[in-house]
């Protein structure tokens, strides 16, 4: 299980400048992608929303398009030490292919900021994902794991766009009550970007890689005691 880290417009066209030569995946070749299907609401077919710095979407990952790019964040000291994918880009492909060639549960994407892609991030089903059996899981809780790009950290872009995906999928998954995430209790700034992105923090759970911070976005803010 991968730690996680700290619109208007139409949606855009898969661009990405100054990218990286594709390289091939390992494995077989994926089939088409089932990121539109229903266990996610159809997330490749989501508006960009609207933040200060532009519109951001989330663009579900092509591996022959996106996989060096992906592979070099994940090299990166700050990043291989949390999600633990340094090496080859056979090791992200690795990671990746039970994503894109399962049924949906979780999707991984790039976050593109103004044209730019400058995050990868993963949207799950919190609620079928092993996760649920470490905290009282709902019917359609929905999960995400972030890594902003080494160019677009220390700006105070995390907790920016945590808000505006929470946002992106309750305005977009109407049976979901609830986005949650597991940073590491140690990943301080992660649990305050989480904070500050309007998520509270809902106690801390044992899972078999860390002892995780669980962060919670409700649907409607609790009513205060």
């Amino acid at each position: 299980m991968p730690p996680t880290e700290p619109g208007s417009g139409t949606t855009p066209v898969r661009q990405l400048p100054h990218a990286p030569e594709p390289l091939s995946a390992a494995g077989p070749p994926a089939p088409a992608r089932p990121a539109a299907g229903p266990l996610l609401d159809g997330l490749a077919g989501w508006p960009p929303a609207r933040t200060a710095d532009g519109p951001f979407a989330l663009v579900p990952v092509d591996p022959a398009a996106d996989l060096a790019r992906i592979a070099v964040w994940m090299n990166d000291p700050a990043v291989a030490s949390s999600w633990e994918l340094a090496g080859p880009p056979e090791v992200t492909a690795a990671h990746l292919h039970p994503q894109l060639t399962g049924d949906g549960r979780s999707v991984p994407c790039l976050g593109v900021l103004a044209g730019v892609p400058m995050s990868y991030w993963e949207i799950y089903r919190a609620d079928l994902d092993p996760l649920a059996r470490h905290y009282p899981a709902r019917p359609h809780d929905t999960g995400l794991h972030l890594l902003l790009g080494a160019d677009h950290r220390g700006r105070g872009l995390g907790s920016a766009l945590l808000r505006a995906v929470a946002d992106l999928v309750l305005a977009h998954r109407p049976r979901c009550t609830r986005v949650v995430a597991e940073p590491d209790v140690r990943n301080t700034p992660s649990v305050a970007a989480f904070r500050a992105a309007g998520f509270r923090y809902g106690g801390e759970i044992e899972l078999p890689d860390k002892r995780a911070a669980l962060m919670i976005r409700d649907r409607e803010p609790l009513d205060p005691l």
